[in-house]
């Protein structure tokens, strides 16, 4: 009689209890992350929204970095998530505030399928949260994404260098957020990089699971003026 085939196991840091582990969360805030990693794995077999090899740590790859930014921005309430993707951070942030009052996530992503997913993804876990499937410069300036209060803060994760970011996010500073960035190794090089063309205050804070990564926490953000040095 043949064996029988094993069942696959799931490997260390995969499941829930691996956010659970780096950070406390609540039962309700749990199920609806729970929710939306099941349904960002159904998507994935036909989307691709993720890189294929991060999958299978999705909980401290993707869900602990992301809920990382609320320690940073701790009191914002309203953000805008820049080039969303599969909704890291945005989605994560939003769930995480999602019994929190006044609390809400403007997602912009211009990718249909992704968009399409971000939406899909806020039916399943009532998230506080809207999608503009727009480019980002055609959404930062639009009134209706402050509609019903200030924009406290703005995130990105693996969208561009701070120096473009700073650029892409400008309107939004100069409403009075703040910018709460996802970086890695290379953070002080695009600090200095940006230092060339803004004046800004920084922060960094630890990534929520990987060693490498920082998240950049910038405010206070104007364009530098010729002839005026650097900091």
């Amino acid at each position: 009689m043949p064996p029988e085939p094993k069942q696959k196991t799931s490997a260390p840091g995969e499941g829930p209890e691996a956010l659970l582990a780096l950070r406390p969360v609540a039962p309700a805030a749990m199920d609806r992350l729970t929710r939306y990693v099941a349904l960002l794995r159904t998507w994935q077999k036909a989307k691709n929204l993720v890189g294929p090899g991060t999958l299978d740590h999705v909980w401290t790859r993707h869900v602990a970095d992301s809920a990382a930014v609320l320690d940073a921005a701790p009191e914002a309430r309203r953000w805008v998530d820049l080039g969303s993707g599969a909704g890291f951070p945005g989605i994560v942030v939003a769930i995480l505030l999602a019994d929190v009052p006044g609390a809400h996530v403007h997602l912009v992503e211009s990718n249909g399928r992704k968009a399409a997913f971000l939406k899909a993804a806020i039916r399943e876990t009532g998230a506080p949260a809207t999608v503009s499937a727009a480019r980002i410069e055609d959404v930062v300036t639009r009134p209706d994404v402050v509609a019903g209060g200030p924009v406290e803060a703005v995130s990105a994760r693996a969208l561009a260098p701070l120096d473009k970011l700073l650029a892409l996010a400008a309107p939004l500073f100069e409403a009075g957020a703040v910018g709460v960035f996802h970086k890695g190794r290379d953070l002080r090089r695009e600090v200095a990089d940006a230092r060339a063309h803004w004046s800004f205050d920084l922060v960094e804070h630890p990534s929520g699971s990987d060693p490498d990564g920082r998240i950049a926490l910038v405010r206070s953000l104007a364009p530098r003026r010729p002839g005026v040095p650097e900091p």
